[in-house]
């Protein structure tokens, strides 16, 4: 494999210095001159009619300029799922109904908090208490109450996926086992909490800055709620604080923001509390799987049957998408020559369910990961031994589904097992000891346009100087995962300059080329990526005719950017410098610009993504035999990424999808009572923290990925799937306690023990 320059070093983050100094502006941040601030009423009850709401004591407080209604709007419904319009179900603000504790019903902007705030309380609702059902079961179930006119069924979306003869696989197979398992909600925790602030411009335009993930996304469907043009909707990303899947929507505070700086001419800010964030925010969904596999004696895998109830909550959100990526997760990792998946996506009146930080992924996977750990035990087998039999490879295809390209699945399997001395500690531990592995498989964005855009899912600017420098312009959106840094190697290696001579212009939709559809599914890297090495690519064309021209050479020679210079690899003395090549550039065009645009969407081959990141990991734990509180001694990843653009800031990705595994298997839950979350703050949500950190160990597998920009692809979010199956499988080791039923809790654990004894 090519040795590189830039790609694949330890480069520091191109924010680190911003953000140790304290000198990120956040939005919450930003203040402008007459700024207002705004607050949202929300709902107290789960399912409810709204029959009057009378603002009126409200708006005439001292200090209040603006009172909206969902009366006010224009009453448009949205969703990230246009290409269905149908599963756009939500309204900025309640028109009808109101479906879980904390819809939004009103907003107002004051002069100061506190005035907003005293605003809220003087706003009169009255409300026709509905019935609420608060699982699927019952939300399903005859004669429930309809949360939307559309859906009589409380379904909103099916999926299914069907390929081979499930029921002759499972006649063939030797060994058949069936379980349930029930994984719960849990909340990003990002530590910025949301935050939008609008200005409108003489004309009625609007200039939007706020935390999100999806600038153009959120550009687009503001532009629809409010009856705008596109493109006279401005949206720009600032730093951001943490997103993990929680702000690539749409949100009411947005909406609201834009139209009352509309209203009153002045700009106006929304900043959640993290009460709101904890009562209201998405979270992961909650789901309850039913899986069936089947087995030949020696291990392999025969068959899988899996169906999956999603509770969504009171919207889809980005439940379609979470749906759709279930059964293509089911399918993953593993050979099933027969395999058949059904899910289903339920409203509930419950706060709505989207993306997170693996969509789909840990929910499905942990299933798979756990049933086959459970038939190793039982068949007799090593469970990294069944892992290997059954390991997919590269070229191997899941009908309708996908064909993996570049996979390093086995070898990581390998590596952890060998990092970890797993077959030597599986057979010397002590009592209350364990050894457990989890393995992971994901997409590197997806091929779906179920967002119905007419441009290319990213695509970037570079712009050449005669200084020797270069301007890059991309709409993807650094959230804290190192994109920009990464974006900047990859011009930096092709155009062969430094990273000091690189600018990066990002996420400001009317700076930055159309489009990007945003920071989820580890699109970034891949996408983002192609399309900034199509832009220097072009780049580079030009400059290398221009060194040609100068130097006389036959069009034989090949071209290089390196060190500062474009000349003719095999006679280095013919070249020049990089900027003197722009200059004669642009002398040869009258002085136009050197500017190259570049784009990317996923060739059309009934693919689910273009690539697959894969790996696996191995969790050691020690369990008290007393109170059976769970420490986990050691973590041991090994992972295909294919070419790492940056190790360090790869490894940083790998830390944190550990951090939010512990809290999923471990400790992290919402208390609910009747639709209504009942721990809303950190001291009372209880998360990991640095210092529940277990050692950690990491292994980059080399592969290289053909679709990806110089052959990489995901990391890092695909990571966060195997945390908890390996915890689980080593409890279960330890105790002989499997966990059905996320968290690992020392009470069932207890439970389980005594049982197993």
């Amino acid at each position: 494999m090519k040795a590189f320059d830039i790609v694949g070093k330890d480069v520091p983050r191109n924010d680190a210095e911003t953000k140790a100094r304290g000198t990120a502006v956040y939005t919450d941040d930003l203040k402008l001159p007459g700024m207002l601030f705004g607050k949202i009423l929300r709902s107290p009850l789960a399912h409810a009619r709204i029959k009057e709401i009378d603002v009126s004591r409200a708006a005439r407080l001292p200090g209040v300029k603006c009172v909206i209604t969902g009366e006010d709007t224009p009453k448009v419904k949205y969703g990230n799922w246009r290409l269905f319009p149908d599963t756009q179900d939500e309204y900025p603000l309640a028109v009808d109904k109101v479906r879980f504790i904390g819809d939004e019903v009103a907003a107002v902007a004051a002069v100061d908090k506190d005035i907003a705030e005293e605003a809220l309380g003087l706003i009169q609702v009255e409300y026709e208490e509905l019935p609420g059902v608060f699982d699927t079961d019952a939300s399903t179930g005859e004669g429930a109450p309809v949360l939307h006119d559309y859906c009589p069924t409380n379904i909103s979306v099916n999926r299914k996926i069907q390929y081979g003869d499930i029921e002759k696989g499972f006649a063939e197979s030797d060994y058949v086992r069936e379980d349930t398992f029930d994984v719960h909600a849990v909340s990003h925790a990002y530590l910025e909490p949301c935050s939008a602030l609008a200005q409108a411009d003489q004309d009625g335009r609007i200039t939007l800055w706020t935390s999100t993930q999806v600038p153009y996304i959120v550009q687009c469907l503001l532009a629809s709620t409010l009856g705008m043009r596109e493109n006279d909707i401005r949206v720009i990303k600032p730093f951001v604080g943490g997103g993990f899947g929680g702000k690539m929507e749409l949100r009411t505070w947005e909406f609201c923001a834009a139209l009352m700086a509309k209203k009153t001419g002045r700009p106006v800010k929304f900043t959640l509390s993290r009460e709101e964030e904890f009562l209201t925010g998405r979270r992961r969904h909650p789901m309850r799987l039913h899986s069936r596999v089947g087995f030949k004696k020696d291990g392999t895998l025969v068959a899988k049957d899996l169906k999956i109830r999603l509770d969504g909550g009171a919207y889809n959100a980005m439940g379609p998408t979470a749906t759709f990526l279930c059964g293509n997760f089911g399918a993953m990792l593993y050979r099933y020559p027969n395999y058949r998946f059904l899910g289903e996506h339920v409203y509930t009146n419950k706060p709505p369910a989207s993306a997170m930080r693996g969509f789909g992924a840990p929910q499905s996977l942990y299933a798979t990961e756990m049933q086959m750990s459970m038939a190793a035990e039982e068949l007799g087998i090593d469970p990294v031994e069944i892992r290997l039999k059954n390991a997919q490879v590269s070229g191997d295809k899941i009908p309708d589904v996908a064909t993996i390209s570049s996979c390093g699945f086995i070898e990581s399997i390998e590596k952890v097992a060998e990092m970890s001395d797993w077959k030597n500690k599986r057979k010397h531990l002590k009592p209350g000891q364990g050894i457990g592995i989890g393995c992971y498989s994901f997409i590197s964005g997806g091929v779906f346009n179920w967002f119905n855009t007419s441009y290319p899912f990213s695509a970037a600017e570079i712009r050449a100087f005669a200084d020797g420098t270069v301007h890059l312009l991309t709409m993807a959106s650094d959230i804290g995962q190192g994109s920009d840094t990464a974006l900047k190697q990859m011009v930096a290696e092709e155009l062969g300059l430094g990273m000091e001579d690189i600018r990066i212009t990002a996420a400001d939709t009317a700076m930055t080329p159309q489009a990007d559809l945003g920071s989820w599914g580890s699109r970034v890297t891949l996408m983002a990526g192609n399309a900034v090495l199509d832009a220097a690519r072009k780049i580079k064309a030009q400059l290398f005719g221009a060194v040609s021209a100068r130097f006389n050479l036959n069009v034989i020679y090949d071209f290089e950017c390196v060190n500062g210079r474009v000349q003719a690899k095999l006679r280095p003395d013919k070249g020049i410098s990089f900027g003197e090549a722009v200059a004669m550039v642009q002398k040869a065009n009258r002085g136009e610009p050197l500017v190259a645009r570049g784009s990317y969407t996923p060739r059309d081959k009934g693919l689910v993504t273009p690539a697959f990141g894969f790996g696996s990991q191995i969790a050691e734990v020690e369990v008290d035999q007393e109170t059976g509180q769970v420490k986990v001694k050691q973590m041991w990843t090994a992972h295909d990424s294919g070419t790492v653009i940056n190790p360090r800031a790869v490894e940083g990705q790998l830390a944190g999808s550990i951090q939010m595994g512990l809290g999923y298997s471990l400790c992290e839950q919402f208390v609910m009572d009747k639709g209504k979350t009942l721990n809303t703050n950190f001291l009372d949500y209880k998360m990991p923290t640095a210092l529940d950190m277990p050692p950690s160990e990491v292994a980059h597998v080399d592969t290289y990925e053909p679709e990806g920009p110089f052959g990489a692809k995901e990391c890092g979010e695909g990571l966060a799937s195997p945390t908890a199956p390996a915890i689980a499988h080593a409890v279960y080791h330890a105790t002989g306690y499997c966990c059905k039923d996320l968290p690992i809790t020392p009470e069932k654990i207890l439970k389980g023990w005594k049982r197993s004894q």
